[in-house]
């Protein structure tokens, strides 16, 4: 062994853990502080305990907080795209349809699905409606989220 190289040993270093429990080994150093040890330790003890030293779990419960909340808004934009008294005049028809369906005293789109849940008869009996406008709207709807009556019926009459 070549002299002065190495470190200078202690055989009786005190280690002291987080949770109070000490101990003695050997040793580089005279003192050494731990975070965890077997008294504490979730493994040996069965008990589980988070040990956060530097902030991680509250910045996860925060970031999940926040990812909490973006869900609730895309829920409640989802919700309100499919809203029954949303206006026929926000789905992209023709002035002459909105129009038509104005006259008839149809004008949001809960109006025009009770009018549809009658059949496509009764949406073609509106003066003015014919069946391109008729097509257009019910694609403007399904784009959109919306339920249509005739596929409540399909969807039943499947199962």
């Amino acid at each position: 062994m070549k002299a002065e190289i190495h470190p200078k040993y202690y055989p009786e270093a005190k280690v002291t853990c987080a949770c109070g429990n000490t101990w003695t080994t050997g040793s580089t150093k005279p003192e050494i502080r731990v975070d965890i040890c077997s008294n504490c330790h979730p493994f040996y003890t069965g008990v589980q305990r988070i040990v956060d030293t530097e902030g991680q779990v509250d910045r996860f419960y925060k970031r999940l907080e926040v990812r909490t909340q973006f869900k609730q808004k895309e829920e409640d934009k989802a919700t309100a795209q499919t809203s029954p008294a949303r206006p026929l005049a926000e789905l992209d028809l023709t002035k002459r349809t909105v129009d038509a369906f104005k006259k008839a005293g149809i004008e949001n789109a809960g109006q025009f699905l009770e009018r549809l849940a009658q059949g496509d008869d009764a949406v073609l009996a509106i003066d003015g409606v014919g069946a391109k406008a008729l097509a257009d709207t019910k694609k403007a709807l399904r784009r959109l989220g919306y339920a249509l009556p005739e596929a409540q019926a399909e969807a039943e009459a499947a199962s």
